[in-house]
């Protein structure tokens, strides 16, 4: 393809106007986009009467804010112990009432945090209130103790192991 006269004419009117490069080829037909910007640099047209605006206005919906998250404080239980009864011993078994742990704000920061402190998050990272707990972690595992409680839960068993009554019980069913 090459430029004739009356392209070129097209093209600079179409590049005053404010067309892009890409509307600029569909309209000539026949030419590429960097076709369409090496003619315009070759012909030393770099001022434009207004910026390219695309063919359609791109629309993003706004999304909504974060909630911003606050610790909600759970009443205090009786410290009293509660009193049941075992159903398999059949005697009274006294268990200590669970109190929820409240999160409070940690003494670290992404700089601040060592190599002996707890890394446990606290709070939301997109928020300026978000710390590490930051307490001692001795053992060798990146959270103190009881962060490792949370974090290091011991495997449930629930499936029981077959024994040799449930395998002969199988096999006559199928025999």
């Amino acid at each position: 393809m090459s430029w004739t006269d009356e392209r070129v004419e097209t093209l600079k009117k179409l590049w005053q106007e404010g067309h892009s490069a890409s509307q600029i080829a569909k309209t000539l037909g026949g030419v590429t986009r960097n076709a369409v910007i090496g003619k315009v640099h070759r012909l030393g047209l770099s001022g434009r009467a207004a910026p390219s605006q695309p063919a359609r206005p791109l629309y993003k919906p706004q999304r909504p804010p974060r909630p911003v998250s606050t610790p909600q404080h759970a009443p205090a239980m009786a410290s009293a112990p509660l009193r049941r009864t075992d159903p398999v011993l059949a005697r009274p078994v006294i268990s200590q009432p669970v109190v929820p742990y409240v999160e409070t704000p940690g003494t670290a920061t992404v700089l601040t945090l060592g190599s002996k402190m707890c890394k446990w998050p606290i709070g939301d990272p997109s928020s300026d209130s978000f710390s590490f707990c930051g307490r001692r972690s001795d053992d060798g595992t990146p959270y103190c103790v009881e962060h490792a409680r949370v974090a290091y839960q011991p495997s449930q068993k629930t499936k029981k192991r077959d024994t040799g009554a449930d395998l002969s019980r199988n096999l006559r069913r199928y025999l």
